[in-house]
């Protein structure tokens, strides 16, 4: 692909801002959009051991400002950075609700979620793992400079929830 048609793509794809058709909506996951230093602690599910690790969050609205997408990025020793993720974020006026879809291939993880208002500060995401088991992901204490999000898992169809992922992030730009 040369580069003329990579920048096309870029262009076409990322958004200056959130669609003016449903403002008050885009705004759930608009104020998200930025850099984020995140510093997350992930529970190893065939140890039950906890691994700590800092990675670079970055989110932008996309698709003429009709939703948002975020990729997470992992520090080289050589400055650079390595995708590790990236989730979609539409929101589907018919349902009320937005459609998130997650994809991180080198651990073969996908998910897709329904996210919702959750506290007057956060956004619930329910939904199912590739491996079929139900997941719940709550971002709270979301603020111009910082945020909390939590991974929960269940493996009894929602009946109890086990914490597998904890991040902070603290806006950088």
């Amino acid at each position: 692909m040369s580069e003329n048609a990579d920048l096309h793509f870029a262009e076409a794809l990322i958004s200056d801002a959130a669609t003016t058709q449903y403002p008050n909506r885009m705004s759930r996951f608009g104020r998200m959009v930025g850099r984020w230093q995140v510093h997350s602690k992930r529970m190893d599910e065939k140890t039950g051991h906890w691994h700590e690790t800092d990675f670079l969050w970055v989110m932008s609205f996309i698709l003429d400002g009709k939703a948002v997408q975020d990729v997470a990025l992992h520090p080289r020793e050589d400055g650079g950075y390595d995708a590790l993720a990236t989730a979609v974020r539409v929101y589907d006026r018919d349902m009320g609700a937005w459609r998130v879809s997650y994809f991180e291939p080198e651990r073969g993880e996908y998910a897709h979620l329904v996210a919702t208002a959750h506290k007057r500060d956060g956004i619930r995401q329910d939904g199912t793992r590739n491996d079929g088991l139900l997941i719940r992901w709550n971002f709270s204490k979301i603020t111009d400079t910082s945020y909390i999000w939590e991974s929960f898992v269940s493996e009894d169809e929602g009946a109890t929830w086990v914490l597998n992922e904890h991040n902070e992030g603290r806006r950088i730009g």
